[in-house]
């Protein structure tokens, strides 16, 4: 079967979101500005597949993959036998990446035994309670707090400010700044990531999305800054943090204070993956998350 795949344009919005809305998971990728940022870096296309949508990328080897089809349950799987005949007149195996394990029953449901999923430790989301990322309430969270405690005693008059447009032009500013320091353009990985920081600051309106910022002072320097959205309606998702390094307390302050502004109708913060880096790995775990997001490739069961 022939699918007309396409690249994804910002009015492409309009079409996208109403499919997307009907995934109830906590996949951080499955919003269109996560889809339509990182398109650059990791080609993908979207395509409408009998009612249902599907993106179409590829794997580290080069082979096309697609997403789980969006939509309801009767046309996903008419259309995933349609991706399944797309990749035999292909000559490609099929493949799916970001597969969670509820759509995977689906698929053992629809084709029992037929595939197989490998999840990645490194790309599971860590998913956070609200409240006990605003409150930071208990033993295992003192040392959050004393962060903060001497952030708020280095910066007395220190401020928390919602992005807008009138102040995103600082925040970019902030971020070139932040990108020199970090060695960014001699790290390819760091490089694409603050490509996507960058632009989410510049369509920031037009990509619906909400962010947050700090000042040491009501007129001071912006040290820290946070971009996410809602990812569905009990759960928000936190796609950008950046803050400087050098000032003690700032991460964990713009942590918590963009949730306290921000997100205080959802249960739930989704605060991505640690795509396995070792630091950052230990830095989510050390907020306790309330459970993880999995998700994986399904091929063919061999």
């Amino acid at each position: 079967m022939e699918i007309l795949f396409k690249k994804i344009r910002l009015e492409d919005r309009e079409w996208i979101d109403p499919y997307l809305q009907k995934k109830m998971y906590r996949s951080c990728e499955m919003v269109f500005p996560n889809i339509y940022l990182w398109s650059r870096k990791y080609p993908t296309e979207a395509a409408l597949v009998e009612d249902a949508l599907v993106f179409r990328g590829y794997l580290d080897d080069g082979e096309p993959s697609m997403t789980f089809p969006a939509g309801e349950e009767a046309q996903a799987r008419k259309a995933m036998d349609a991706v399944i005949a797309w990749f035999q007149a292909e000559g490609k195996e099929p493949r799916l990446h970001l597969v969670q394990p509820a759509e995977f029953e689906l698929l053992e449901k629809w084709y029992p035994g037929k595939f197989q999923i490998a999840y990645d430790r490194d790309t599971a989301d860590y998913v956070y309670e609200t409240e006990k990322l605003t409150t930071l309430a208990g033993k295992k969270l003192h040392g959050k707090r004393n962060h903060i405690n001497k952030f708020k005693e280095s910066y007395p008059d220190w401020v928390y400010e919602t992005l807008t447009p009138g102040n995103a032009e600082e925040c970019f500013q902030m971020a070139l700044k932040w990108r020199e320091e970090a060695g960014c353009e001699e790290d390819e990985e760091k490089r694409a990531e603050m490509c996507v920081t960058l632009n989410a600051l510049r369509l920031l309106g037009e990509l619906k999305l909400t962010g947050g910022l700090l000042r040491k002072s009501p007129q001071g320097e912006i040290v820290a800054f946070t971009i996410g959205e809602p990812l569905n309606p009990d759960t928000f998702v936190v796609h950008i943090e950046k803050a400087f390094p050098q000032i003690q307390g700032a991460y964990p302050m713009i942590n918590q204070q963009f949730v306290a502004h921000e997100a205080q109708g959802y249960q739930y913060v989704n605060r991505e993956e640690d795509t396995g880096a070792e630091g950052l790995r230990k830095a989510k775990l050390s907020y306790r998350p309330a459970f993880l997001v999995e998700k994986g490739i399904v091929s063919l069961r061999k």
